[in-house]
């Protein structure tokens, strides 16, 4: 077998023993037919951000060929607000790179996330995963260059309270068991994502951890690798998928909503993101970021208002953007520093070997560390449209090389400080602020349409249902109105908790 797949966890690889790329309808025919798999699921997203579900029984090869070829109808119009039932009628086609074993299904079932197209064939222009593909295709055509893309995934865990080994409040960064309490479900989840085909960096507990009511609530987090900007959605919401269907069997309830209460820690969906050239992360020159990556943070800086339009997505959002809550409110970005909007997360820049510092018996490495460094985007949260918000991020990047002045932006906006102290309040007036309701970013996205819409990224349409959407809210002073009323903020949360 080739090396490089000796580890895979996606049982679908392991068996056929070729990547995903190349999967061939023949080859899931053939795993189909050499595995007793009985079942097969096509998977897509709507319009409210969750994957549905068609499910077929294979009745015989010629039926299992007809659907993987021609794929089947659905409703669009009880799939997204923008299509009218009139000529609601869609096709939902397979996409074979995307196999994997249903790990909940107790009929041996295989699934495949599917592509939407229209009557007449054509991918449907509105459909999010066909949005990020062409915000892709336009990176690409403009700067010859790839995007990618990897989300950190930031949810709680709801459970009775056993009372036994507390966690200290807001103290649960990276804590271990017994102290946290749902380690082992994490890893479950993670290994049911590995063989969904995800491509997984690392997975912890996070800062948040709470109890209201006898009931536990332990933040924790799943971060991915960086891989094309597309897959990177796909394992995103796939991972969602997995997280929330494991805790529906252990008897949890998981929300993955931007905040809980006042006071604690919000979740967010940080979106970490490099270029690469044939293969080669452009992120760094000679050891420091290079002008490609300023441009692409200069693109985000200018697009940040509207960007949370696609990231952040229900009132609860813009309880999260608040001061002192390593949770950003300026347009702004630096190194290594979690009070700016866009972070250049610790690269390893340093000269020393340190694995042989820390094992000296190892010879020196040599490792191309460049590879590793990112970019990180840290308003979303996971109310996001994954495709809609990794769509916006590439064309934000884009947007930095077709502007003259995207230099010039990005050291303006660079700081090295902590905005939200004292001394430093000078500056953090020099900055332009994040929306602070859904109201508002629905107005900075209006103002910037004319971008997304760009190269046809963003069909119209999708827009004016974004925008109607955030309108629809009526809370330009919501969080004023409740920002202390630990009440009515359990109500609101209550109302959006199982957003995304």
């Amino acid at each position: 077998m080739n090396r490089e797949l000796a580890l895979n966890p996606n049982k679908v690889v392991a068996f056929l023993g070729k990547p995903n790329k190349e999967f061939t309808k023949a080859d899931i025919i053939n795993y189909i037919e050499q595995n007793g798999i009985q079942m097969v699921n096509f998977m897509y997203p709507a319009g409210d951000g969750r994957l549905k579900t068609l499910n077929f029984v294979i009745n015989n090869v010629a039926y299992l060929d007809a659907i993987l070829t021609c794929g089947e109808r659905v409703d669009g119009s009880s799939l997204f607000p923008f299509i009218e039932a009139g000529s609601s009628d869609l096709y939902v086609l397979p996409r074979f790179s995307t196999a994997f074993l249903d790990p909940f299904a107790e009929i041996p079932t295989l699934s495949m996330l599917c592509t939407y197209f229209n009557k007449d064939g054509q991918m449907l222009e509105s459909s999010p995963e066909n949005t990020l593909r062409k915000a892709c295709k336009a990176f690409n055509e403009v700067t010859g260059m790839q995007f990618e893309a990897m989300g950190e995934l930031e949810y709680y865990v709801i459970a009775p309270d056993d009372g036994l080994f507390p966690a200290t409040d807001q103290k649960g960064y990276h804590e271990s068991a017994p102290y946290a309490k749902f380690n082992a479900f994490r890893t479950q989840c993670m290994a049911y994502i590995a063989q969904a085909g995800g491509q997984i960096k690392y997975g912890h507990s996070e800062v948040g951890n709470f109890t209201i009511d006898g009931l536990i609530y332990e933040q924790n987090e799943i971060e991915f690798l960086p891989v094309a900007a597309t897959d990177a959605a796909d394992q995103l919401m796939i991972a969602k998928w997995i997280i929330r269907n494991l805790a529906y069997q252990y008897g949890y309830d998981i929300t993955f909503a931007p905040k809980i209460t006042a006071g604690k820690a919000g979740s967010g969906l940080h979106i970490h993101m490099r270029i690469t050239k044939d293969g080669v992360n452009q992120m760094l020159d000679g050891g420091v970021l290079s002008a490609t990556a300023r441009k692409a943070i200069a693109g985000m800086m200018t697009l940040a208002p509207s960007i949370t339009a696609f990231g952040n997505t229900n009132p609860t959002s813009y309880f999260r953007l608040v001061p002192h809550q390593e949770a950003p409110t300026n347009i702004c970005w630096g190194d290594r520093n979690r009070s700016v909007l866009v972070r250049v997360p610790l690269g390893w820049a340093a000269k020393s070997d340190m694995c042989c510092l820390a094992n000296p018996l190892e010879a020196p490495s040599h490792y191309d560390t460049t590879q590793k460094q990112t970019v990180e985007m840290r308003s979303p949260d996971g109310s996001a449209d994954i495709y809609q918000l990794i769509a916006g991020l590439a064309v934000a990047c884009r947007y930095g090389f077709e502007l003259e002045n995207a230099l010039e932006i990005a050291e303006k906006t660079f700081v090295n400080v902590n905005i939200h102290q004292k001394e430093n309040a000078d500056r953090l007036k020099s900055l332009d602020s994040l929306p602070d309701s859904c109201a508002a970013s629905a107005e900075r996205l209006a103002a910037q349409r004319e971008i997304f819409e760009k190269y046809n990224v963003f069909s119209p349409a999708m827009i004016d249902g974004v925008i109607k959407r955030l309108k629809s809210y009526n809370d330009t002073t919501l969080r004023a109105d409740i920002a202390d009323d630990q009440q009515k903020m359990l109500s609101l949360v209550h109302q959006y908790f199982h957003c995304g």
